[in-house]
Formats: structure tokens, C-alpha cells, sequence
């Protein structure tokens, strides 16, 4: 999967960060708990094209590869605080 194009791609439903799963081929939005998957390293980010994630998977994304990206402008952090990655 290209790095670069890792680094601007968003969930396209709440435009928060995406987590790159490697072995699984996916893009996953944690918000949502949406897996998009990528095919011929091409990611397919259409709502109807996404899997959702059971219950048991929703932590298994947190170990994942985050994608490195400037915060959306107004995101907030979990701490009221305006965030930064």
C-alpha cells in the first residue's frame, strides 16, 4: 500500500483517522467500526463496500498500523483538548 496515499485518506463518513491492517487488506475507521477493504492495493471507501466489525473485533484494531496524518481542523481529543498527532 502506497505510504503516501495512506497519509490523506480518511474514513469518507466521519473524515476520522483510518487504521491500516496489513495482513487483512484493510482500512479501518474505529468511529464507525468500518473495515474498507483494499483490493490490487486500490482502497475502496463506499459505505456498501465496507464490512462492519463485530464486537470482538473493534479492539483488534487498536493494534494495527495507524496511518500518520494531520488532525481534521476542530478535531477533538478524548480530553477536550484540541488534537494533535
Amino acid at each position: 500500500m502506497d505510504k503516501k496515499l495512506l497519509n490523506i485518506l480518511v474514513c469518507p463518513l466521519c473524515k476520522g483517522p483510518l487504521v491500516y491492517l496489513d495482513e487483512a487488506q484493510e482500512l479501518v475507521c474505529r468511529a464507525d467500526r468500518l473495515a474498507f477493504p483494499i483490493r490490487g492495493d486500490i482502497p475502496v471507501m463506499l459505505e456498501d463496500e465496507a464490512r462492519k466489525l463485530a464486537a470482538d473485533e473493534y479492539g483488534q484494531a487498536a493494534v494495527g498500523q495507524l496511518v500518520p496524518r494531520s488532525p481534521a481542523p476542530g478535531m477533538i481529543s478524548p480530553t477536550g483538548r484540541p488534537a494533535t498527532f
